[in-house]
């Protein structure tokens, strides 16, 4: 079947986008053009949120139940408007990551049908310096995001007890992720190792339910701690970024209020949301991940750790 193409024009800008009418999420019928709609209708409080940090791309060309791929290298046919920036590998070599920080940029990477935004910790120039803590949680069935719930709690009054404010979000998928803002100069070198000490004291305080150890054995009926996302090559998921899961999932900031009240009420379907409930969200309360931007707090010692 030929490519149906139009153009957009965008802030100015004029993006080619093709096959509006293909439907991404089967389940649903959401469909491509419904992926470039929420992007637009996000961008107010996402784009903050990408801007200056390289973005690998992850592409469904046939929809969620297809064949997918990560693209690191930023596409050689793209317009001369989207900007890059170089990430060196430990070859010596550099790869050219895409860079969304304006809308024209997220609507042309929509239409390569990249559902998902996955991010680094820093921006670009500064490639070194991470501008938070990231923990992914990650149940090991039959533990769910309740069980990510109580986890998160646990990590919350640990980081209450060493004087840092830390924001919930969904991952979108089946867990949760806490970010602790930092924005003060650091090093991965320094925040790895804290995240990984983070991740093995609430192991050993909790072992009938965290692990820190990434043998996927160990998580059965268990959440893992994920520390190792607070690298110089590892990239999560963004905030607002939708999943490719069978409903149009995103990966949505909530308040530590909303996981309490989850977890009380044994309800997970509350830590769930879908594009319309996301755009409400925002509608409602604004970007509840926007102190994650701003918020200037400084890496605790290590041996604050050993309580």
């Amino acid at each position: 079947m030929a490519s149906i193409k139009t153009q957009l024009d965008v802030d100015g800008t004029t993006v080619e986008v093709s096959n509006l009418q293909k439907v991404m999420y089967p389940e649903t019928g959401f469909t491509k053009g419904d992926v470039i709609d929420y992007y637009i209708k996000i961008s107010k409080h996402l784009l903050p949120h990408l801007k200056k940090r390289p973005i690998t791309l992850k592409r469904y060309p046939d929809g969620v139940d297809g064949f997918f791929f990560y693209e690191k290298q930023c596409p050689p046919h793209r317009p001369k408007w989207i900007k890059t920036t170089d990430v060196p590998k430990s070859d010596g070599t550099d790869i050219h990551y895409c860079v969304m920080s304006d809308l024209p940029a997220l609507v042309w990477a929509a239409n390569l049908a990249d559902l998902e935004l996955h991010t680094f910790l820093h921006k670009a120039p500064a490639i070194g310096r991470p501008n938070a803590l990231a923990f992914d949680l990650d149940p090991g069935l039959p533990a769910d995001i309740l069980t990510c719930a109580h986890v998160g709690l646990k990590l919350k009054a640990l980081f209450d007890a060493l004087g840092l404010e830390s924001f919930p979000k969904t991952s979108g998928s089946k867990g949760l992720q806490i970010y602790v803002p930092l924005n003060t100069p650091v090093t991965y070198a320094k925040t790895k190792a804290f995240a990984h000490a983070v991740a093995e004291l609430l192991a050993r305080e909790l072992p009938d339910l965290v692990v820190s150890d990434m043998k996927k054995s160990l998580r059965k009926g268990k959440v893992l701690v994920d520390w190792s996302q607070n690298d110089d090559h590892k990239t999560t998921v963004n905030v607002y970024s939708l999943r490719a899961k069978a409903h149009p999932t995103v990966s949505t900031p909530v308040t530590w209020k909303e996981v309490e009240a989850a977890l009380k009420k044994k309800n997970a379907r509350l830590l769930t949301f879908e594009t319309t409930d996301v755009l409400k969200r925002v509608k409602k309360h604004g970007d509840l991940f926007a102190a994650v931007l701003t918020l200037k707090q400084k890496l605790p010692a290590l041996s604050r750790l050993k309580m």
